[in-house]
């Protein structure tokens, strides 16, 4: 196939491959670095120059990132938003999106325009925070999740995949006497497995990054996520958590470098496991789900 394109094709793509690899190697190479400094001791951490692997292999860092009380409760508090939060929203946006996609539903269009105005204007945040203070989800888990139930663009998506399946299916299952509940649940969503799975990675990816909510919303300790636990920790210097770890280090070859460093993977990597389970769903969910307006 390259051997057929002309000179300024050539050119074209063999510029646009080194713009992606350069782009994948300033995108891998942090990572990289962060990993090797997590596993690495003391004066291989120190050492002047590029880490993209530890010279002298240690686990002290992880085994002390793992004493620590506030690693696990952000921990959990990240999984519990992040697994509650997505099926929460799939299940929202799938009820949303679903009548949006008939053509019978009375005023669709003023309905879908309603809901992509949202998508361009919103209160602000002052009025979100006092919206959230009136309705009682001050330093409540569930502000994790209900704000952010359902994504409008999202939904969006997912309703113009609906929009492709065709509309004999339905008609078959409603002469066989199944009601429109019973259409979507048997039918519907069974069908909808690649874009289904596209938004459920978004949206574990939206929960598990998610910081600022916590930070705006959540007092108490035992309530915080992992990514506050991390910002603290490294953006703010906690010196209190830090100085916390590093006694319990006592004897150890641990620094606070290699520490963050450990804090950092372990709440960074969970999340890179489920893109390869999620992979093969993503190009056609979102394939599908962009042709039709």
């Amino acid at each position: 196939m390259f051997s057929r394109m002309t000179t300024g094709e050539k050119a074209f793509q063999t510029l646009l491959i080194a713009a992606l690899v350069l782009m994948c190697v300033s995108m891998l190479y942090p990572f990289l670095q962060t990993l090797a400094i997590s596993f690495s001791t003391p004066k291989e951490a120190m050492r002047y120059g590029m880490h993209l692997f530890p010279r002298e292999a240690t686990l002290d860092a992880y085994l002390q990132t793992f004493k620590s009380h506030g690693i696990w409760t952000g921990f959990g508090n990240t999984v519990f938003r992040t697994v509650v939060g997505t099926l929460l929203s799939l299940a929202m946006m799938t009820l949303g999106a679903y009548p949006l996609s008939k053509k019978y539903l009375p005023d669709r269009t003023l309905y879908t325009m309603l809901i992509v105005f949202t998508m361009f204007f919103s209160g602000g945040l002052i009025p979100t925070y006092l919206l959230i203070k009136s309705v009682g989800l001050m330093d409540s888990r569930l502000v994790y999740i209900v704000p952010v139930l359902i994504n409008t663009f999202w939904m969006l998506i997912l309703r113009n995949f609906f929009m492709n399946i065709p509309e004999e299916l339905e008609d078959s299952a409603k002469i066989d006497g199944a009601n429109d509940i019973r259409i979507l649940v048997s039918l519907v969503v069974p069908l909808s497995k690649p874009i289904l799975a596209t938004l459920a990675l978004w949206s574990a990816v939206d929960h598990w990054n998610r910081w600022f909510d916590a930070l705006l919303y959540i007092q108490d300790s035992s309530k915080i996520v992992a990514q506050i636990f991390l910002r603290r920790l490294v953006v703010d210097n906690m010196d209190q958590e830090l100085r916390q770890l590093m006694d319990n280090a006592a004897g150890q070859t641990v620094l606070p470098e290699t520490v963050k460093a450990a804090v950092l993977m372990v709440t960074t990597a969970p999340i890179l496991f489920i893109y390869p389970f999620l992979q093969k769903y993503f190009v056609k969910g979102i394939y599908v789900g962009s042709l039709k307006g």
